[in-house]
């Protein structure tokens, strides 16, 4: 029997903030979470995943990309799945009590406005701005590209086709996003994913100005 959670109505979906808060910790989870054990049987259990999402989890070929898939479907299976993954973080007491406590931690001073005139925030960003920002951008690069809308599956393929360039992964990805997004890809999009993944404004300014 295939379980379904709605998601049309704001009523079912998750919680902006607790969205934010597995979008930061994204890389830390798919690194230190074994989500086959007990995590995806529970969240199934609790008729968050359906039979279908759980083939697709575990179709995945290494456990990081299990959780990687794991954490895509999660922002849409409705207002309980987050309290449900936190339930299911049994084995991995530590990571659940991080999350509790960024939850609870005020997220301080508001990070600075970009100081870019409208005419360059509507533009589209040319080769030379992404190939800055690219190598610019340190460990945070895959939320800013999730952000912008690539997939689990598009980060692999980025990282695959570019093994010995962390530089020409990121850049191969910010393409892809200014390709997908047509007239829509401009700076601005982009400072808003940069400023959700917590980059300093001031890098987009260095870049751009």
């Amino acid at each position: 029997m295939i379980h379904t959670v709605r998601t049309g109505c704001p009523r079912f979906r998750m919680d902006p903030e607790h969205r934010a808060l597995l979008r930061t910790h994204r890389l830390q989870l798919s690194g230190e979470l074994l989500v086959s054990d007990t995590v995806v049987p529970l969240l199934f259990q609790e008729d968050i995943l359906s039979e279908a999402q759980v083939e697709e989890i575990e179709a995945q070929p290494t456990n990081r990309r299990k959780c990687l898939k794991l954490l895509d479907l999660l922002p849409s299976r409705g207002p309980r799945a987050f309290d449900c993954f936190l339930r299911s973080l049994q084995d991995f007491s530590w990571v659940r009590d991080k999350l509790l406590l960024d939850l609870q931690t005020p997220t301080g001073p508001a990070r600075p406005d970009v100081r870019l005139p409208d005419s360059v925030l509507q533009e589209v960003p040319p080769d030379r701005v992404l190939s800055r920002l690219a190598s610019r951008l340190g460990s945070e690069w895959e939320s800013v590209l999730m952000d912008l809308g690539l997939s689990a599956e598009d980060l692999f393929r980025c990282r695959s086709d570019h093994q010995l360039s962390t530089h020409a992964a990121v850049l191969a990805g910010l393409v892809q996003w200014r390709r997908s997004g047509g007239k829509t890809a401009t700076v601005q999009r982009l400072v808003k994913s940069l400023q959700e993944a917590g980059v300093h404004a001031s890098v987009l300014e260095d870049v751009l100005l």
